[in-house]
């Protein structure tokens, strides 16, 4: 059997069975590794060794934590879901149904902003979700469609947009690796190429939207101080800190390409502006690491597992057997490699850092198959975008758990993984295989 698909069924396994996903990547590592033939003490040394890769990360999950505490304690929070609140009134039936899709689309054009227009990723979603779930909780708004709509916006931008993140995936890794397996890329149209696996993640959504999550849902209402409640606690001096905070810690992370300087510095201008008062510093960001925590250790032992996974040598058994069963077949050879590249994404976590592993074997394979190079990128590309959606150590699902369970009501596995791996990955599969025969 082969260590790498063993290791990933024992973490998703363990995940379902609500273990937490921590525990879940490092049995699913270390039972990996000795299936490899590894040895206890070579699978902890990769296993180690990886740990550093999620560092940086983590800790720049934790600031965030902190500065998302501090913006809710300036009161920008509360003007927000008062805001809202006050469009909701005591309205029934449309007015409800109306906000309801402003919050949507708000959330949606925020996590596609975030991909390309303002390529801050997921930095965004511990600002603006936190202050919404009041009013998410008195509308009865099922969370896991709003776990549906941010992942979409975290992930469909990079997959078609060949700007900010989408110019990083899809020209200098995809094409670049492509190019580097032997096919002419010169003038190919990416986004030709990504179109129908597009198609199928705006399916995925659209199902989500109108018929899985469309009913309501009953939640706990936060009591007013938690976090993402309405209070009026807040002043004209404090709103103006918090927008110079926001708007220098975005325009520290663009020019440093820091998410750990971005928020640090977005959290000393609350401690100058009084907003956080020097004593209150220490408990104020102790909090706000807290509520971080668990994304940050989810992404370094996710660092972990795949460095195992490398050191065993089994990922690349997975596609040469994947060559060997494929034979001639172009419609089986395209669904395949599309199966292998979701499994090997499930493992890691990235989508990233999938191309550049499959690409080598599977773009001679392609060519030998008679697929054209539109083809060929699309395969590629869809083979390393399946995955991140439904993985439980992608940031792509770990940045709206960590948003949407600040009150302890949001399910990472079941309503995150589960809802978000249901309705990308099933519809990229099938999208991303028709495309592969029609392009």
């Amino acid at each position: 059997m082969n260590a790498v698909v063993i290791a990933v069924a024992i973490m998703l396994v363990l995940s379902l069975l609500r273990v937490h996903v921590v525990v879940s990547l490092i049995v699913g590592a270390v039972a990996g590794g000795l299936l490899a033939g590894m040895g206890i003490e070579s699978t902890l040394a990769a296993f180690q060794k990886g740990l550093g890769g999620g560092a940086t990360v983590a800790l720049s999950y934790a600031l965030l934590g902190a500065f998302a505490v501090a913006i809710s304690k300036s009161g920008v929070a509360n003007v927000l879901a008062e805001k809202v609140l006050n469009m909701i009134g005591q309205q029934e039936g449309k007015g409800t149904e109306l906000v309801k899709w402003m919050l949507i689309m708000l959330l949606l054009v925020a996590a596609i902003s975030s991909q390309n227009i303002l390529p801050i990723h997921i930095a965004f979603i511990p600002l603006l979700v936190p202050p919404l779930l009041y009013v998410m909780g008195r509308m009865q708004l099922d969370r896991r469609l709003v776990a549906c709509v941010l992942t979409f916006g975290l992930i469909t931008p990079y997959m078609f947009l060949p700007v900010g993140f989408g110019g990083i995936f899809l020209k200098e890794i995809l094409l670049a690796n492509v190019a580097k397996g032997g096919v002419d890329v010169t003038g190919l149209s990416v986004m030709q190429a990504m179109m129908i696996p597009a198609l199928g993640m705006l399916c995925g959504l659209l199902v989500a939207i109108f018929i899985s999550y469309r009913k309501k849902r009953i939640y706990q209402t936060v009591d007013t101080g938690q976090v993402g409640s309405a209070s009026n606690d807040y002043n004209p001096k404090s709103l103006l800190a918090a927008g110079v905070a926001v708007v220098v810690a975005f325009v520290a992370q663009l020019w440093l390409n820091s998410m750990i300087m971005g928020a640090l510095l977005g959290f000393v201008v609350f401690s100058l502006a009084g907003v956080v008062r020097w004593k209150e510093t220490e408990g104020l960001f102790t909090e706000g690491m807290k509520m971080m925590a668990m994304i940050g250790f989810i992404m370094i032992a996710a660092s972990g597992f795949a460095e195992v996974m490398r050191e065993t040598g089994h990922i690349q058994t997975l596609v040469d057997s994947s060559v060997s069963v494929i034979g001639d077949s172009k419609a089986l050879g395209a669904i395949l490699m599309l199966l292998v590249g979701l499994l090997i994404t499930l493992g890691i976590g990235s989508s990233f850092s999938t191309v550049p592993i499959i690409a080598a074997i599977f773009v001679p394979l392609a060519l030998q198959l008679g697929f054209s190079p539109l083809a060929i990128v699309c395969i590629v590309g869809t083979a390393g975008a399946l995955g991140d959606a439904g993985s439980p150590a992608s940031d792509s699902t770990l940045g709206p758990t960590a948003g949407l369970n600040m009150d302890g009501q949001h399910n990472h596995i079941w309503d995150t993984v589960v809802p978000t791996f249901i309705h990308y990955n099933l519809p990229l599969l099938a999208f991303g295989w028709a495309a592969a025969m029609l392009l």
